[in-house]
């Protein structure tokens, strides 16, 4: 598409961070009223990309057009005040706040030095009206679900006259039926004309939603689909620069009986109800569930960041901690779900996040051995292909899939007996999950115990040895690999007895 017929265009733009180029002249165009998709591994460059757009970073090379004419996005407001606005996957808003405060936060309307309340109501009503939007302008944020948040923050964007909204995996938090409200919103932003850059890791929201999309590979674009020329194949192959063999007819690991995880009759609050299961080192022991069935709170009070009422947990006959500390040099280790929240801190380095669970073992007398870090982190990233790889990059600056890296590396370089991991890979692309698939099962082949929460069914009954479905607080049914499918895990999450498993 040429420049004069794009309402975006980005030519030639090149960035690099520490000497390491991230985005090698890449090009991109979004036309007016376009639904425009970003697919590409975590650390292709997409993030980027988009920080360069909306003026958070500078491009070494490179120009961008708007309507045509080049445009200098030195800065936020830059980009702001050319009609580009972008709504990240954490969303910004202040729950205390109603609507249009949050809307209106940091440009109220004011006259003699008084806020006009009902002026700035009566615009987020015009373009509610406007859009179809089902909001109330007096409603609590903190009182909506994720949905209507997402439609708070495309207001604030509307409100700033916004023609591009870059949305980042807006659907990361939503249900299904939240997921076609917003589906809905976005249909009509675009018969009114605004254009959405949409960035996904979920084929079939690009089939839904998507007039074409740009694939990137290793800081490059490496090709522009149209709606009509998207399959899964085609795009998997674009993104990971080769086609994806699937291990569906993998042998059954060994399980090592000499290491064993006990849990008996544990209670928490009133989500854990007389939860008991073992599992062993050589396997992956899946745990699935519906959201508010007792799996995260359960695998947190085996790590210890959660205290049962009732209950044993023991490892090879011996009683586990209460205490996180105890529990890390005993030998586990949690991949949070949460991860940018619990599993990093976003402005340390990758060097330090990943050395953090292991300065036991990299200082000497009291004294972390410099030395040791930056070998420790730099062999970290090396293995487990940590992308910048620049040991001083803050971690907040990666992508989800390497920050997830950086989580799972902190673990994995201290080969833990026991790793527990909540929706290990949430957020992240196919090509980043069979990196940390591999990684996992290259952790329980070495005789460590492996437990994963995941919502994914698919990721369930492919990585699993067995598949523990949890209902109401308590295990309902029991799968070996071998007899699990997506369908049976279903219901049992429902609460239905599929036949296919143990019942519990």
């Amino acid at each position: 598409m040429a420049e004069n017929n794009s309402l975006l265009a980005c030519r030639g733009i090149c960035k690099q961070f520490g000497g390491i180029p991230v985005l090698k002249s890449v090009d991109l165009d979004i036309g007016p009223g376009e639904v425009h998709a970003l697919m590409g591994e975590n650390g292709a460059g997409k993030s980027t990309v988009i920080k360069i757009i909306t003026g958070v970073y500078a491009m070494d090379e490179g120009q961008i057009f708007i309507d045509g004419a080049p445009a200098a996005i030195a800065c936020r407001q830059d980009a702001r005040e050319r009609g580009i606005s972008v709504i990240y996957q954490e969303l910004s808003l202040f729950p205390a706040l109603d609507v249009t405060e949050n809307v209106f936060i940091g440009q109220e309307l004011s006259r003699y030095g008084l806020t006009r309340k009902k002026e700035m109501r009566r615009r987020v009503r015009a373009l509610i009206d406007k859009y179809g939007f089902d909001l109330d302008p007096a409603a609590v944020v903190g009182s909506m679900g994720m949905a209507q948040r997402q439609m708070v923050e495309i207001l604030k964007a509307l409100s700033m006259d916004a023609r591009l909204i870059i949305m980042d995996e807006p659907t990361a938090s939503l249900s299904a039926s939240e997921t076609e409200k917003l589906f809905e919103t976005i249909d009509s932003l675009r018969k009114k004309g605004t254009s959405i850059l949409y960035i996904s890791h979920r084929l079939e929201e690009i089939y839904r939603l998507a007039d074409r999309l740009t694939v990137m590979r290793d800081g490059e674009n490496v090709g522009v689909l149209t709606r009509d020329e998207i399959t899964p194949q085609k795009v998997t192959a674009m993104m990971i620069g080769h086609e994806l063999k699937e291990d569906k007819n993998r042998e059954r690991r060994h399980r090592f009986e000499g290491n064993r995880l006990e849990v008996k009759g544990l209670w928490y609050k009133d989500l854990l109800r007389d939860v008991s299961f073992t599992a062993y080192g050589g396997e992956i022991l899946g745990i699935g569930g519906l959201v508010g069935s007792g799996r995260t709170e359960l695998i947190r009070c085996v790590y210890g960041a959660a205290r049962p009422s009732r209950g044993e947990i023991a490892l090879n006959g011996r009683p586990v901690s209460r205490s996180v500390g105890k529990n890390i040099k005993a030998g586990f280790g949690l991949v949070p779900e949460d991860r940018r929240g619990e599993g990093f801190v976003p402005l340390l380095s990758i060097e330090k996040n990943l050395a953090a669970a292991s300065y036991d073992r990299l200082a000497s007398f009291g004294f972390v051995s410099r030395k040791k870090e930056v070998a420790f982190a730099t062999e970290a990233i090396r293995s487990y292909d940590i992308r910048p790889p620049v040991r001083q990059l803050p971690v907040g600056n990666l992508s989800g899939g390497n920050q997830q890296k950086v989580v799972l590396g902190r673990w994995l370089s201290r080969k833990p007996r026991v790793l527990l991991l909540d929706e290990p890979t949430a957020g992240v692309d196919v090509g980043v999950k069979h990196e940390l698939y591999h990684y996992m099962r290259a952790l329980a082949l070495s005789g460590s115990i492996v437990v994963m929460v995941s919502s994914d069914l698919e990721e369930l009954t492919r990585v699993s040895d067995r598949i523990l479905v949890m209902y109401g607080g308590r295990f309902f049914e029991e799968f070996e690999h071998e007899k699990a499918t997506q369908s049976a895990v279903l219901l049992a999450a429902s609460g239905q007895h599929t036949g296919e498993g143990a019942a519990l």
